[in-house]
Order: structure tokens, then C-alpha cells, then sequence
């Protein structure tokens, strides 16, 4: 029985895991700060809103953008307009570096030969052949790189045919339809 327990235990806890381990879905914004993922939008005036979306480190920037996208004509849409227009839209990388000491370093670390002695003109002094070798470093550090990407726009919604001359117009039903198969929605639980 106990080993039953044990075992589902060790499933649940490797389910949980694996499911922080993915993309950020098309979602409303949760978290804060630089965790805060997924869409957040703000109206600006009647026919004006800025659109944001942002996804987690495992989410590609093509993502991140198609979700803009497709969050801009989901709210041209909900509110009663046929089409958009990106204003003016920006991605940003967010990027962190982050280091770590390896795990055979530190007061416990493993074990590699290490003299001490004193001098007497210049008091102790050491010697460590594996860290004072600057060609063999070990496991001292793991250094690595994060990179996040946060797309956001303002645009313009109207009713009738999107501007035929404008490059930067959208028919929001057309961009649901097209984008649609594409856009990864949260599992239910």
C-alpha cells in the first residue's frame, strides 16, 4: 500500500512539473512583474485600444506575436467592429542572465588536491592545480541566458470593409478564421 502511495505521489509530482514546462496558451494576463504572462488589453478612447501580450520563456517570438494578433481581432470583434488597424505595435526581448555555482564546488564540494604553506616574506599562501588552472575550470559555473518576448500594440477598430489602402488594416473575422487552428487555448482541468 504504502509503495502504491509512493508511486502515485512520484506521478503527481512529475505531472506538475512537466506542466509549468510549456508555452504560455493564448490566455488572459496571470502573474505580475516579469512573470506576468498572457494577454492584457486597456481601451484607450472609443475606437482605440492597446493590446499586449506576453509569453514565457519556452514561448517563440512567432507566437507571441500571432497572439497579439489574434487577441486584437478577438477584442475588434467582442466589442462590434469588423476591422483593425496595428497602429503602432513594438516586441520586446526581455532577457536574464543568470549564474549559478556547479555542484561538485563549495564547502562540501568535491575532493582534488590542495597544498597550503607559509612564507615568510609573503605569510600563507595555497595552491589549487584545478583552480588556478584557467584552461580547466570544472563545474564552477552554469551560466544561463532567458529570453522572454513581449508584444504589444495599439490599434484602431472600425465597422464596414477593412481600408483597402492601408497595409496595416486587418478584417478581424478573417484573422480569427485564418489564425484560429494555430492558437494553443489552456487545458482544461
Amino acid at each position: 500500500m504504502k509503495r502504491g502511495v509512493a508511486i502515485a505521489a512520484l506521478v503527481a509530482a512529475g505531472l506538475a512539473v512537466a506542466s509549468c514546462a510549456t508555452p504560455t496558451p493564448y490566455q488572459p494576463a496571470t502573474g505580475t512583474g516579469q512573470y506576468r504572462t498572457g494577454y492584457w488589453d486597456e481601451r484607450i478612447d472609443t475606437d482605440h485600444f492597446r493590446v499586449t501580450f506576453a509569453g514565457n520563456s519556452l514561448t517563440s517570438r512567432e507566437t507571441v506575436e500571432r497572439y497579439l494578433l489574434y487577441r486584437s481581432a478577438e477584442l475588434a470583434v467582442q466589442n462590434g467592429y469588423d476591422y483593425f488597424i496595428l497602429v503602432d505595435r513594438d516586441t520586446e526581448t526581455k532577457t536574464n542572465t543568470y549564474t549559478d555555482r556547479g555542484f561538485g564546488d563549495g564547502p562540501f564540494g568535491y575532493w582534488h588536491p590542495y597544498w597550503r604553506w607559509y612564507a615568510p616574506r609573503w605569510g600563507w599562501r595555497s595552491y589549487d592545480p584545478f583552480f588556478d588552472d584557467p584552461f580547466w575550470r570544472g563545474s564552477d559555473w552554469d551560466v544561463r541566458t532567458v529570453q522572454r518576448f513581449e508584444a504589444s500594440a495599439n490599434i484602431a477598430v472600425g465597422k464596414g470593409a477593412k481600408p483597402g489602402d492601408n497595409l496595416r488594416a486587418f478584417d478581424a473575422h478573417e484573422v480569427l478564421t485564418r489564425l484560429g487552428p494555430n492558437i494553443a487555448m489552456p487545458a482544461a482541468h
